[in-house]
């Protein structure tokens, strides 16, 4: 079995990574849970065969402090089905997969959906646990409780401690019940380092880069390599039964086309949807706005919105400077305040109070 430690360490003298007190201290957890799992499971004959239990781990602390890049090298040492995904979009599938069980007229939908997931991964890996919407607020206890019954792992990352999970919601009394649940399955850990990471690479770096040209792609795609080391997978999030696909996305960092998020049938809940589900946005290729474009210039001034204030911070290519953006036809006036949303948002400080 390959080893965290070691992979950690590779990493730092292949420079890659830089050694961080509050990263080494977390890998002992990690690595207690991968060893666990790679421990032989006795077979009974009496009934199906449930796996030991393992305390999984709830990793919180604040943004750009290497949550995402540890949780990386944990999924890399398992030899057991695990599936690596954002907690926002889980829980959106969770919630359609709820819709078509109760559609069956199942007494209890939330059931065959846990099973359903416990028969398919032994670890699930999430990204960003936070809860904002009251559905997922009174489902989780349940559905979580299944799957930690069925021998599911669950490690995951946080903005929060758990005690500050759906703060203020409605009917958060109802809510507390699965924040004791995490607590009794789950080790607590705080990434406590000083150093945020992702906000020190953008630290006097360009951040919206015009003209659109090959030279703003180069950069671009430099930005977004120092961001993913060039891997990626698509994020999938379920708004209303209906799919958003971002192309590509790793560690809290989306890149997407203006046409992709734009030129396409979206509104207000997706954008909110997405600034929920991420940290950072890139977004090439804006282009001059007008009347010949006016569903796309709305939608992007929905999107930006959405963006400001979730403080997701936006990295972008675009055809001109925000305030030459959109010169002439209806919604010029409104464009306005996009403009200087825009500009603020290219400033140094930009998203610093990620998570608070």
């Amino acid at each position: 079995m390959t080893r965290i430690e070691d992979i950690y360490h590779q990493r730092v003298a292949q420079g890659s990574l830089q050694p961080d007190p509050a990263q080494l201290a977390a890998l002992p957890q990690l690595a207690r849970i991968a060893q666990a799992l790679e421990a032989p499971q006795k077979r009974t004959w009496f009934s199906r065969r449930k796996p030991s239990p393992v305390q999984g781990l709830y990793l919180w602390g604040g943004v750009g402090r290497g949550k995402s890049m540890l949780m990386d090298l944990f999924v890399e040492t398992l030899d057991v089905p695990v599936r690596r995904v954002h907690f926002h979009a889980f829980m959106q599938e969770i919630q359609s997969a709820l819709h078509e069980a109760r559609k069956t007229q199942t007494a209890d939908a939330i059931a065959p959906v846990a099973r359903a997931v416990s028969d398919s991964v032994r670890v699930l890996a999430f990204d960003e646990m936070q809860i904002t919407d009251i559905a997922d607020a009174m489902i989780v206890g349940r559905l979580f409780e299944k799957l930690f019954d069925a021998g599911v792992v669950v490690v995951t990352t946080s903005n929060r401690v758990p005690t500050e999970l759906y703060k203020n919601g409605l009917n958060r009394h109802l809510f507390l019940p699965f924040i004791a649940l995490l607590q009794q399955h789950m080790v607590v850990h705080e990434l406590a380092s000083p150093n945020d990471y992702r906000q020190n690479r953008l630290a006097g770096m360009q951040v919206y880069f015009t003209p659109a040209d090959a030279q703003s792609r180069a950069a671009m795609d430099a930005i977004w390599h120092d961001f993913t080391g060039g891997q990626s997978s698509a994020l999938t999030l379920t708004v209303k039964g209906r799919q958003v696909v971002v192309p590509h996305y790793q560690n809290g960092v989306a890149r997407s086309s203006f046409h992709d998020l734009c030129g396409q049938m979206l509104g207000a809940g997706d954008y909110l949807a997405l600034a929920n589900a991420v940290r950072v946005l890139m977004l090439d290729d804006i282009p001059r706005l007008s009347r010949t474009n006016f569903n796309e210039a709305k939608r992007f001034v929905t999107l930006i919105d959405a963006l400001y204030e979730a403080r997701v911070r936006l990295i972008c290519s675009a055809a001109a400077q925000p305030e030459m953006l959109y010169l002439e036809g209806e919604g010029v006036f409104e464009f306005e305040r996009t403009a200087s949303r825009l500009r603020e948002m290219q400033a140094q400080d930009w998203g610093q109070d990620w998570g608070h």
